[in-house]
Formats: C-alpha cells, structure tokens, sequence
C-alpha cells in the first residue's frame, strides 16, 4: 500500500491545522517565559540609568571636595597690557606695579657669510655662562660647567650650529638669513644677568665665532638683564619675567615697561563654587526625580514604575536620603545642608535658597569643610561631598546594589533562556510524535476507506447479477 505523504489526504482531516493549534497551546510557556525575560531586561535597563545617574552625581560631588576649587582666585589687572596675574590660593589682595626695565637674555650675532654652507677651519669653542659687569665689561663664570665643541675643516655654519644646539650649555643657536647674507646668532636660553654667556676660542679660524665683551669676533645685540619694578612702594628685581612666589599664590608676568601704576587685585572665585554648588543640586534632583519614577505606583493611572518594589533601588534611595538630611560637627558655622541654602524639597530633591547661599559663600571656611572635611574615626561625620562620592562608589561597586542587581536580573534571564532551550527541545519532541500519530491515523483511516469501496463494490456487482 502506498505511503500517505501529506497528513489528511488519507483521512480527509484538517491534520495540519490541528497539529498547528495543538502546537501553539504547547508553546504559550515558552511565551510566558519570554514575556518575563522581556521585563526583565526593562529593569536592567532602568538600573543602566541609575547608574549614570549615580555616576554624574559622583562627578559633581568630587568638585566639591577638590581642592582647585576652594583655591581659585579671580584676578583683575587694570592694564593687561604691561602684566597678567594667574592666582590659586591668593584670596583677598590688592597691590601697586610699576615696571622700569623687563628682564632679557643675552644675543650675539656674528659678521655676515655668504651661506649656511661656508666652512671657517678647525679648531675648539668653549661656551660657559656666567655674568658680564664693569665697563669695560669683565666676565665671571657661573657654577655650571663650560661647554667644548670641537669644530673640523669640513663643518659648515650649518654644522657647527648644529654641535652648538647639542652642547645643551644653555643657549640656542639660530642662523638668519637675508638679502646680505647669512649670520649666526646665539642667545642664551634663560633671562637675568646671571644667564649671559662668554664664547672663546684659542683657533684663529673660530675668531668670527668668539664673544669676548670687547667687540671682535660676535656682537652683542642684547644684554642679559634683569626686571626692574616698584612693588608697593619697594624697588625690587628679578631674573625672570615671571614672578612668582611675589606674594601669595599669585605669579606675575611681566609684558612691558610703564610709568603708569597698574592695579592688580585678586578675590576668591565664589562664582565657580556657587556654580558647582547648584550644579551638584541638579544632578542630585535629577538622581532622585529618576529613582522616584521607577519606583512608584500610580494609583491614578494604575501604573507602577519598572523598579517599583524592587527592594535595591528602594535601598539606594532610602540610603542617599539618609545622607542628605544628616549633619556635621566639622564645618563650624554651618551643621546641615539647609542652613546654606540647600533645602529638603519635594519627594526628597534639593531647592536652591540664593539668599542664604549668598551669605554661605562669606564663610569660604567653614563651607569648605561641610562639603569636603575629612573625620577617619567617624565617616558619617564627614563633609557631605566625601559622603556623597563615598555612596556612589558603594553602589556602583562590583558587590554594590546596582551592579548585583543587574547581575542577579541578568542570571534570572539566563535561566529562563535555558528553561526555553530545554522546553523547545521537548516541543520539537511533541511534535514529531503528534505527526507520527496522525499519520498512522492518516493511514489506517485511508485503509479503511479503500476496504469500505471495495465492499461496495463486490456488493453492488452481486447485486447486479
């Protein structure tokens, strides 16, 4: 008998559609499976923003404990044209300039040759720094140890620049080339009289390159001086034209000579700190307005937020609460939060009382120490910035509620993909033996079919005759 080799044409059954219906009541777990996978990962979605959340928190609260931004100063220089003024740590000043004379570095340049090309002969030069004085001018060496360069027939002005550079004894060498020519000029790396340099030579051939004060060989076209300049009222000077350590944690630079008095003052930033203050607060807000969202129910809408119930992040926002509202025996004047202005609001965010802050902001002092104040015997008594930082690290840690809580939803979604791989296996099983079943149905039923017309057949010949 010949095999039926597409169930129902035996039977007349609509076998395909029953074992498609069957079929599908058996997948409805693998569905419920899914559906449950698919909220899952909503809520390591949800923790994915807490995280950064958290973390933008974190970064707003190391400001305030860094201590670049308690030590800004902001300057003000009423001719920027003669002086700047960079200050960290400077507070409150206010000082008088005035600036006779700019430091400089001793130059020389030598006679005019044809090119970079043009050789002079062999011999030595010996370059040492040191200081000119007298008229005539004598030289004194410095502590720093004379440099020698050996020159050979074939080095060029090129060449001999070159081994000059790589002496490092404290000056530069340059060629300056124009219509007339080629010239070596050398000048002394550093300013202040003390900088300045001798060049001697004992070779005939060098004689062009030698710097001796007198006028032979290189010429002079600046002297090496120091800054000259009245600082209230005192007549002082300077090898450099920056001075720093002037006063304190102020460094001045000087740009140019003025018989006019320049006013220079310098005040704490308090604009930088109130900004990063309520720049913390938004983040903050934001935190806390996010974590409120997830975690609700909505009796209105019937809705509850992804992590409502969730007790990890219900922790999380219980334990920053916990942190904001308490206090500080640390930071003198000031003990809790609201009483610089940074006030409970609601559903637990921060608002901004300006007037109070303002006042705050008086008191660098003591503001400083209720953000970032250290206590090593009691970490809840510390400044609330190093308690805020403190909190985000914990969380965000490997063994941290976030990061567990992701990980114990990503396990739970692994399960579950291994429950549908086995049940899928099963399914697969289940419909093989349906389709063996209905195709034994399938046959036997064909059977039966073909008996029953073959009777009918022999009957109705019987009859006939």
């Amino acid at each position: 008998m010949a095999t039926i080799s597409s169930l129902g044409i035996g039977s007349g059954l609509d076998v395909e559609s029953l074992v498609s219906k069957l079929m599908s009541i058996e997948q409805q777990p693998i569905n419920n499976i899914k559906q449950a996978s698919a909220k899952l990962q909503t809520k390591i979605s949800a923790y994915g923003q807490l995280q950064s959340a958290v973390s933008s928190m974190q970064t707003a609260a190391q400001k305030l404990s860094d201590a670049s931004l308690w030590n800004a100063s902001t300057v003000s220089v009423s001719d920027t044209s003669v002086a700047t003024v960079s200050a960290s740590s400077a507070g409150s000043q206010n000082h008088l300039l005035k600036v006779s004379q700019l430091a400089s570095a001793q130059s020389v340049a030598s006679r005019i040759f044809t090119n970079g090309s043009q050789t002079l002969g062999d011999g030595t030069l010996t370059i040492a720094l040191g200081r000119w004085a007298g008229d005539p001018p004598v030289f004194t060496p410095g502590s720093g140890t004379p440099a020698a360069i050996t020159v050979s027939a074939t080095d060029t002005l090129t060449s001999i620049r070159d081994k000059i550079n790589a002496a490092n004894v404290g000056v530069n060498a340059s060629l300056v080339n124009d219509a007339a020519g080629t010239r070596l000029v050398i000048r002394s790396l550093s300013t202040g009289e003390n900088q300045a340099f001798q060049i001697t030579t004992p070779d005939a051939a060098l004689a062009d390159l030698a710097y001796d004060g007198s006028g032979t060989g290189l010429s002079q076209t600046q002297a090496a001086s120091n800054a000259s300049f009245n600082w209230d009222g005192l007549d002082l000077t300077s090898e450099s034209n920056t001075l720093s350590g002037l006063s304190d944690g102020m460094t001045v630079n000087l740009l140019k000579t003025t018989a006019n008095t320049v006013n220079i003052g310098t005040s704490n930033d308090t604009t930088s700190i109130k900004k990063a203050i309520t720049d913390f607060v938004d983040s903050y807000n934001k935190l806390f307005n996010l974590m409120r969202d997830q975690t609700k129910y909505d009796a209105g809408t019937k809705t509850a937020g992804v992590l409502q119930g969730d007790s990890k992040a219900v922790s999380v926002q219980q334990m920053l609460r916990g942190i904001t509202g308490g206090t500080t025996t640390l930071a003198g004047a000031f003990g809790r939060l609201s009483d610089i202005g940074l006030e409970p609001g609601q559903n637990g965010t921060l608002t901004v009382n300006s007037t109070k802050l303002d006042k705050a902001l008086t008191n660098l002092t003591d503001l400083k120490k209720l953000f970032s104040a250290p206590d090593t015997n009691n970490k809840q008594n510390q400044g609330f910035a190093l308690r805020w930082n403190s909190f985000a690290t914990q969380i965000l840690g490997t063994d941290g509620a976030i990061t567990s809580g992701q990980s114990a939803l990503q396990k739970r979604i692994a399960n579950n993909d291994d429950q549908i791989d086995r049940m899928q296996d099963s399914l697969t099983l289940t419909e093989k033996r349906l389709r063996a079943q209905y195709s034994a149905l399938d046959t036997k039923m064909s059977s039966l079919s073909a008996l029953s017309a073959y009777v009918s057949k022999q009957f109705g010949s019987s009859s006939s005759s």
